[in-house]
Order: C-alpha cells, then structure tokens, then sequence
C-alpha cells in the first residue's frame, strides 16, 4: 500500500445491513474518500483499489457509493499542493451541500478561493465560520479574521471566532474584501503544521 494512505477504515452499521468507509491520508488524518453502501461486494472493490494504490477516480470507477471528497494526495507534503487540496475539498462540500444557507456558505467559499490574498492561506471551517492558517493541519496557525455566511443571507467579518465586529456585508465579495483589508500583510508562506 502506498505510504501517503491509512488503511481503509471500513464501519458495519448496527442497526441495517449497511457499511461505511472512509479513506485518509496520515499527516493530516483528513479523508480522500468515503462512502456508504449496502453492498458488501463494493466495499471490498473499493477495499481492494485503495489496497492495490489505485488512483482516486479509479477507485471511484470500481465502487461507484466512492464519493471522492475533493482532496487530492500530496505524496511529498508540499504545504503549496496542500493548500490547494483543502480549498478544493472545500469547494466540493460547499457545492454539495443542502442547507438553507447552502447558496449563500457557497458564494462565501467561492468568493475567499477567488482572492488570491486568501487563497494562498490554508483555509478551515468550524461551526461554518471560514478561518485561515499560515499552517497545515494538524497544528493550525490562525491569521487573520473570520468570516461566516448566515442563514438570512448575510455575511459576517470579525476579529475573533463567529463574531461579526468588523461588519456584515450584503454579497460574499464585499465581506471578503474586508477580510483581505484586516489581514497582516506579508503573513508569509504557508508551513506544515506537524
């Protein structure tokens, strides 16, 4: 197996005739693939592919219930190529989500990713707060402020975690930009946070 995978976790569920897996990378212990099925012949087709270092999308191609979360592998751990996996794991779960607020934590997601101030930061959420680091996972290095997309189609920009003390702004952009303005400059490259 390949030494940037964790062995497939594969759960059966107690209560219906049902598994889950899930599939991880080992520096940051956050999941490339996951899936739920109630086909056992698939979970060992999917438990095969991950096993034999099948690429991603091929193990996809085995055992369709693989939902691939968005993450790519970063073999060397190149904080770079990390960043861009986590913005990209985050772009699929805002464009996959059905929430209320779905279109309005989307716009959010989108409008931080099109920035490219904020776009090379390591991006994370908690609570569907978007915070930014100047680290990888596992330890986080938080910069600058926090910005959220509330359920009345607002935006909020603060200083400190679901806070909204620098403003709330009618579109994504305007409360980006905020963000951007109340960021350190320079915060320098981003790191491995291990």
């Amino acid at each position: 197996m390949l030494p940037h995978r964790e062995p497939l976790q594969i759960s059966a569920w107690s209560h219906e005739r049902r598994w889950s897996i899930r599939g991880t990378e080992p520096f940051q212990s956050l999941s490339l693939i996951d899936g739920r099925t109630d086909d056992l012949a698939e979970v060992a087709r999917a438990a095969r592919a991950w096993h034999d270092s099948e690429a991603l999308n091929d193990i996809r191609q085995a055992a369709p219930f693989v939902h691939l979360t968005g993450r790519f592998e970063v073999p060397d751990l190149d904080s770079a190529r990390l960043v861009e996996s986590e913005w990209q794991s985050m772009r699929v779960e805002a464009s996959g989500l059905d929430y209320v607020w779905q279109k309005t934590y989307q716009a959010l997601i989108e409008a931080a990713h099109a920035e490219p101030a904020l776009r090379a930061l390591y991006p994370f959420t908690s609570h569907w707060a978007l915070r930014f680091s100047t680290s990888t996972r596992p330890r986080l290095t938080v910069v600058g402020p926090c910005l959220t997309a509330g359920s009345d189609g607002m935006y909020g920009v603060g200083t400190g975690f679901i806070t909204s003390d620098l403003g709330q702004f009618a579109t994504a952009h305007e409360a980006v930009a905020v963000a951007v303005h109340h960021m350190p400059s320079r915060p320098g490259p981003v790191t491995l946070g291990g």
